[in-house]
C-alpha cells in the first residue's frame, strides 16, 4: 500500500486527471490518498472488512482472501493457524504473542519455569530439559540429583537434611551450654 500526495497520482496526458476510489467510486480530490491492489483510495474508504481499521493508520500492509480486505490481525484470526502451548496444552489463536524454545511454542503468560513457576524476563536464563522450561537454579538442582547414586534411602536422607535446615534448630530447654544435668548449679 503506498500513501500518495495528490500531485504524484495525477497522469500527465491523460484525460482522467483526477484519479476514482475504489471504494466510494467518487473522485479523490484529497491531497492525499492510498494506493492498493491496483487501485486508488481515499484513506477512510480503505479500511478492513471485519473490524472497520483503517488500514491506512494501522500500518503499510494488507491481507486480501476470499474477496476480503484485511488488516493483519483480522487475516491471522481468520486463516491464519492456530497451535497448542506446549505448557499448558491450550489453543493458541494464530494472531496472540508467544514465546519459542527450540519447537515448542508458549503463551506469554506460561512461559515460565515449570518445576517453581518463577516468570522470566529479558535477559534471564532458561533451559530446556525433557521438554520443559527450568529457571537456572532448578536446573542446576536437576542436574545435582543426577549425579548422585540413586538411591531412595540417600535420597530421602538428603530431604530429611534439608527439612531439618527449612524448620531450624529445635528447642529442647536447655541454655546450649553443656547438658543440662550437670553438677554444677551455678552457686
Amino acid at each position: 500500500m503506498d500513501v500518495k500526495t495528490e500531485s504524484s497520482a495525477r497522469v500527465s496526458g491523460d484525460s482522467k486527471s483526477v484519479p476514482e476510489c475504489a471504494g466510494c467510486q467518487k473522485t479523490i480530490r484529497e491531497r492525499y490518498l492510498l494506493k492498493a491492489l491496483d487501485q486508488f483510495w481515499h484513506e477512510d474508504c480503505l479500511k478492513c472488512t471485519c473490524c472497520d481499521c483503517r488500514l491506512g493508520e494501522v500500518g503499510s500492509t494488507l491481507f486480501t482472501k476470499a474477496n476480503l480486505i484485511l488488516c493483519k490481525r483480522d487475516y491471522l484470526r481468520l486463516f491464519g493457524t492456530t497451535g497448542l502451548c506446549s505448557a499448558c496444552n491450550k489453543t493458541i489463536p494464530a494472531f496472540e504473542m508467544v514465546m519459542r524454545a527450540r519447537g515448542n511454542v508458549y503463551h506469554l503468560e506460561c512461559f515460565a519455569c515449570q518445576q517453581c513457576n518463577h516468570r522470566f524476563c529479558v535477559g534471564d536464563k532458561f533451559y530446556l530439559f525433557e521438554n520443559k522450561i527450568l529457571c537456572e537454579y532448578d536446573y542446576e538442582e536437576r542436574m545435582l540429583f543426577a549425579t548422585l547414586p540413586y538411591n531412595y534411602n540417600s535420597l530421602s536422607q538428603i530431604k530429611r537434611q534439608a527439612h531439618g535446615l527449612q524448620t531450624g534448630p529445635r528447642d529442647d530447654g536447655s541454655s546450649g551450654y553443656g547438658s543440662g544435668d550437670s553438677p554444677y548449679d551455678g552457686r
